[in-house]
């Protein structure tokens, strides 16, 4: 696992969820969502995410069926992380993301907040489930090869 800081995203047509986390501590934060549906506006603001933060990896999660099965929205998020990988010059790697926003609905539902605050932050509680999983499955193949 490369050390240093990595963004998360979980990406949607309407809405990017951002999560940050250091490969050090392992664990994962959500920080944002971009709203923008124009790809230069979200670029742009990808582009400042990482100038703030200087990541050595980026995450993207990839949307399965829950057979495992890819559909439409998993080739618009390997495409997603090609054009990341290839903007940015940074590693870029796709992790299974099923049932991520629904485990990020139940979280935000169980610490009581509304409707309109729960859909303002499930992207990016979404995006930073990914990147915890992310770094569960990293540590969990670090200290089983020890």
């Amino acid at each position: 696992m490369p050390e240093g800081t990595v963004l998360a995203f979980d990406f949607g047509i309407k809405r990017i969820g951002v999560a940050v986390g250091e490969c050090l501590l392992g664990q994962a934060r959500a920080i944002d969502t971009i709203r923008a549906e124009d790809n230069e506006a979200r670029f742009a603001a990808i582009a400042a995410l990482i100038a703030e933060w200087q990541p050595a990896l980026l995450v993207v999660g990839l949307p399965l069926a829950l057979d495992g099965s890819e559909h439409d929205m998993s080739s618009r998020c390997r495409r997603f992380a090609h054009q990341l990988e290839g903007r940015f010059r940074l590693p870029t790697v796709l992790v299974d993301e099923r049932l991520s926003s629904t485990e990020a609905e139940i979280r935000l539902t169980e610490a009581g907040l509304s409707w309109k605050a729960r859909k303002q932050q499930v992207d990016a509680v979404a995006a930073e489930i990914i990147l915890q999983d992310y770094f569960n499955v990293q540590h969990t193949s670090v200290s089983q090869a020890a």
